[in-house]
């Protein structure tokens, strides 16, 4: 998912749009699936509790499965007849775990929440297994994973077991047996028409969000059972009540449940190192530590092997194709002149499966037509597509579905929001306009538009191969080899695609950049995650054997290039999204030189004649909040821990304060291009256009800035920073960046005006008054709050966090009293100064009153 992470204060202009988190491969089907079609002829019955029920006595199978049933075989067999239907259970598959997906296959008009109420969307996913349970009943169990022992010589089996019962999701009273006594027959009837939690909507809030209300059964039905070798589709047409919707009187979707027989040898889990960024399924593991609990975490991948024939080969180094390739379709209502776009996204990644011995290992195909195959389905679990969704929403997707006992990625749908490209033109409207003449249109040509999108496929695809975000792969970049022409085209502006560094805005026009250096595609990292992830070790027995040898093996990659870093908390500077190179001070200062270039031009670039100015609006939006991100990305510097990931016997510092130039300059870097007024936004061709009022929005951008630079967060980090330093030796300690020295930095950029002796204008006064109430706010604010710092915690009350900020405010009386005594001083100055000491005072008298 690609997510812009927005200030705490957006201003009005601010955008804060999403282009947002995680993956199955196709397998090649050796039977045509057989196919139920049902529309029952009387759905009005409301269907009773099972539960309640007197369970039925056996009846000899062949007075149960006649002659004039439909039947369909697939890993288990179903039996249709009008309205009625039976599973029909082998035995070999009681224990067997089966994963149970539900999504939306067609949304209702009326169902939309945000990105949430669209086709494709996954609404359930669980894992079951049958067994047969007393008074001659098959069970159907609900399988929790969270505490997992599946290994009965091992030494905690027993008491894990005992202590994990699992659900009973549901009961069939057993109506047959098969005559060879080879299988179980039941009626699935009210399992397939009901309400329930296990096919459908599992998940409750899905339908609490569109406001559905009961199931309306005159109004619902069966349209559909697939059956195959490996599982088994299920579509009903479903109608809801409105229930506290007042917007609609009722919801028709249509719903799909698949069935999908796990393997019966789980695939070989790769332990996670947390160097490398991927998704994870996790339990409790009481075997792993003796004397404790470990969480041991498997990655999420795709099961890719060699043929048995090829093994020799794969070990040679030599390229062999999978048994199984990770398939992607493209949703057929897709329009026609992006699918070849979506397509070389998912194609772009066969080079970095290469790097793990693989070739075609993944490939994007043209979902067949309904001549080709009319029981295929977009959302049969045992396949993986790129959806496409006609919606407003700004955004793209890539989640998955895994096998919870090994991480195996069963299947992925990625969505794709139409919307998304508005994003996109934006986004390399106000990046790259000043570098790339493209960019300077209201609508973008085609091809430009159609590369965009692929890289957003890409991306997406890179979350259905289990990779996470690795916003720290940017900050490995130094700035200035951004402005490089040789070696920007050549290297890319970001090791990994799955950064959020959207498109190189630090190039300047006279570097004479191309494409190649402007947009993201997979890098280094991204071909080394792979690699790590999806290269097989059959040298190694178990897991943990494997996972010890890897752990060197990354070792050892991050110490030859930096480049592969991986880095994603939120506490490190380093780790921003939208951000780039190794310098936010550097990177937003390029940054800024271009809008002050991209912002005059507006009004040539994208009016169309004829029309009103709402692009002019878009576009003057999407420049303020590029603005605001150059500006958060220093800011996030002031207070800054890096966060390095390290296995031992690595003796470098996991935790440290990122160095005292680095605050200092984010300060400076604030001060100049934001608390002195950027008079440059307040472009009289284009904001007279627009009904926004520039003092309106400065006051927004400066008061979000203050607000975050301002936290008792932050502040603690650098208390932090400070006492850790205390007691070393003098070789050891290391010059740190304080809060006094912090709010002394402020002071003298926000009050300059009275350390020179001048009058105040407007938008400086507004400032200042910003700023002085925020302090008041941190000073005076109950004590009873705990500070977060990296992995710990402690109570305001016993720092000095409250003094220092009480004494700055006293220091600025002091300041204002000084100032006052300047005869050449305006009025409305004098005024501004005056009320600023009696709001101070105000709350120093407010505290001695409480306190007496």
């Amino acid at each position: 998912m690609l997510t812009k992470r927005p200030w705490i204060y957006p201003c009005a202009l601010a955008i804060a749009l999403s282009l947002t988190n995680n993956a199955n491969a196709q397998h090649k089907r050796t039977q045509r699936p057989d196919t139920l079609g049902v529309r029952p002829a009387d759905t009005t019955q409301k269907h009773s509790d099972t539960s309640k029920r007197v369970p039925p006595a056996t009846r000899p199978y062949k007075d149960v499965i006649t002659p004039d049933m439909q039947t369909y075989k697939g890993f288990f067999t179903v039996h249709r007849k009008d309205d009625k239907y039976y599973f029909e259970i082998p035995n070999a598959l009681l224990g067997r775990d089966i994963l149970i997906v539900n999504r939306v296959a067609k949304a209702s008009a009326d169902m939309r929440n945000g990105a949430y109420g669209y086709a494709g969307d996954e609404i359930g996913e669980s894992v079951y297994r049958f067994e047969t349970g007393p008074s001659k009943k098959l069970f159907l169990r609900r399988i929790s994973f969270s505490e997992y022992a599946n290994d009965s010589t091992r030494s905690m089996f027993a008491a894990v077991q005992k202590n994990n019962v699992q659900a009973i999701a549901q009961a069939f009273p057993i109506v047959a047996f098969r005559p060879d006594s080879t299988a179980i027959v039941v009626d699935a009837t009210e399992l397939l028409n009901s309400d329930n939690d296990i096919l459908y909507f599992e998940r409750k809030i899905f339908k609490e969000r569109a406001g559905m209300g009961a199931q309306q059964n005159d109004r619902s039905y069966i349209e559909y059972v697939h059956t195959y070798a490996s599982n088994v589709d299920i579509r009903a047409v479903k109608t809801y009540s409105a229930g506290l919707n007042p917007t609609s009187s009722n919801y028709t979707v249509e719903l799909n449940s698949s069935l999908v027989l796990l393997p019966e040898r789980p695939m070989t889990p790769r332990l996670q190192d947390k160097r490398v960024g991927y998704f994870t399924t996790q339990y409790k593991d009481f075997d792993a530590d003796p004397q404790g609990v470990k969480q041991t975490a498997y990655i999420k991948k795709w099961r890719l092997e060699p043929r048995p024939e090829d093994m020799e080969k794969y070990k040679r180094g030599e390229l062999v194709e999978p048994v199984k390739p990770i398939v992607f379709y493209i949703d057929p209502v897709t329009p026609k002149k992006w699918v070849p776009y979506l397509m070389k996204g998912v194609n772009d990644w066969q080079k970095a499966f290469e790097q793990a011995g693989f070739k075609n290992a993944i490939i994007a195909k043209i979902a067949p037509t309904k001549e080709e195959d009319s029981t295929w389905s977009i959302d049969d679990a045992s396949h993986s597509a790129i959806i496409y969704r006609p919606s407003i929403v700004a955004n793209a997707m890539g989640p998955s579905v895994a096998d919870p006992r090994s991480g195996e990625i069963i299947e992925s749908h990625i969505f794709w929001y139409h919307n998304v490209m508005s994003l996109l033109h934006d986004w390399y409207l106000v990046q790259c306009g000043a570098v790339d003449p493209r960019a300077r249109k209201p609508e973008l040509d085609d091809e430009l538009m159609g590369n965009l999108i692929r890289f957003v496929s890409s991306h997406e695809v890179g979350h259905a191969l289990g990779l996470l975000h690795n916003f720290g792969s940017s900050s490995t970049v130094p700035v200035e080899k951004l402005r490089d022409k040789a070696w920007v085209e050549a290297h890319g502006h970001t090791p990994s695609i799955m950064d959020y560094a959207r498109f190189n805005y630090v190039a300047q026009p006279e570097d004479h950049i191309g494409e190649a250096g402007l947009f993201p595609r997979i890098g280094d990292y991204d071909k080394w995650a792979i690699q790590w992830a999806y290269t097989l070790h059959p040298e190694y027995k178990t897991a943990e054997e494997e996972g010890k040898a890897l752990v060197g093996i990354v070792t050892d990659s991050l110490k030859q290039n930096h480049r592969l870093w991986f880095g994603d908390n939120p506490y490190d500077a380093r780790c921003q999204s939208e951000d780039l190179g190794d310098n936010a001070v550097k990177a937003g200062g390029y940054g800024i030189k271009n809008l002050k270039r991209i912002f005059p031009e507006l009004i040539h670039w994208t009016s169309v004649p004829g029309e009103e100015y709402e692009n002019l609006f878009r576009y003057t939006k999407a420049v303020f909040g590029q603005y605001q991100f150059y500006l958060s990305h220093v800011m996030a510097n002031i207070g800054t821990i890096y966060h390095t990931e390290r296995i031992a016997p690595d003796e470098a510092p996991v935790f440290e304060m990122a160095p005292y130039a680095v605050h200092k300059e984010a300060v400076r870097f604030v001060n100049e291009q934001l608390f002195t007024t950027p008079l440059w936004l307040n472009n009289e061709e284009v904001m007279n256009k627009l009904p926004v009022s520039f003092g309106v929005e400065l006051n927004n951008l400066q008061s979000a800035a203050i607000n975050m630079i301002l936290t008792r967060d932050r502040m603690s980090r650098l208390l932090w920073a400070e006492q850790s330093s205390t007691g070393r030796s003098a070789a050891a300690t290391k010059k740190t960046y304080t809060v006094a020295e912090l709010l002394d930095d402020l002071n003298m950029g926000i009050f300059r005006e009275l350390y020179e002796g001048r009058n105040v204008d407007a938008y400086r006064r507004n400032l200042q008054k910003i700023y002085v109430g925020r302090l008041t706010e941190q000073a005076f604010a109950p004590s009873d709050q705990n500070l977060i710092l990296p992995a710990s915690t402690y109570h305001i009350a016993q720092t000095d966090l409250l003094a220092l900020l009480k004494d700055a405010l006293r220091q600025q009386q002091k300041l204002f009293k000084k100032a006052m005594a300047n005869p050449a001083l305006d009025k409305l100055t004098r005024l501004h100064l005056q009320d600023l000491d009696t709001r101070i005072s105000g709350k120093f008298a407010e505290e001695q009153h409480k306190g007496d």
